[in-house]
């Protein structure tokens, strides 16, 4: 199962995906696998703080792995894990200052879903949906803005369910054409 969890910054998407983690855990006893995409700035001591922050929250027995751009890979080597991956937002700005041309970002955004869709075991994808705020005022911020639309798109055409958490809370969305 791939569930795809899309809100703002601190809308607590991240909260829950680790929530639905634990609960598998502790229910199952089955392993966890978190996936990280975030790069470590060493000369960003605001993004040193989150990431320590970030790996204080999960348990000691779960497996974390690091990776910026092969998420397809990292996903491979999950084995029969529960996964969460978080952020696709982080996996779509490294690619892009990677130089990645936006065809590309989203043929890699496409199977790295369909490998996500096609696990055994639930894979829970953590991403920021970012335009619905201001217009950007540079070109990188606006292509940055549809591209992440547009991945978004990809991941939650592949998911078996998709969430939109505002405020701690969540609502299902739904395929537009089904609701007609």
């Amino acid at each position: 199962m791939l569930i795809v969890c899309i809100g703002g910054a601190r809308s607590g998407k991240s909260t829950f995906a680790l929530d639905l983690a634990r609960r598998h855990h502790d229910t199952t006893g089955g392993g966890v696998t978190f996936v990280a995409t975030s790069p470590r700035l060493d000369d960003d001591a605001d993004l040193i703080t989150r990431i320590e922050a970030h790996r204080a929250e999960r348990p000691a027995t779960w497996t974390t792995i690091e990776e910026t751009v092969d998420l397809a890979d990292a996903l491979g080597r999950c084995g029969g894990d529960f996964v969460v991956v978080d952020c696709v937002t982080l996996w779509v700005n490294n690619l892009m200052w990677r130089g990645d041309a936006d065809t590309d970002v989203v043929r890699a955004a496409t199977q790295t879903a369909a490998l996500a869709a096609g696990r055994d075991a639930t894979t829970v994808v953590v991403t920021n949906e970012v335009g619905s705020g201001v217009h950007p005022t540079t070109d990188v911020g606006r292509r940055y803005r549809d591209l992440l639309g547009h991945v978004n798109q990809v991941w939650t055409a592949a998911a078996d369910r998709a969430l939109l958490l505002v405020a701690g809370r969540a609502l299902d969305l739904h395929e537009p054409g089904g609701l007609l």
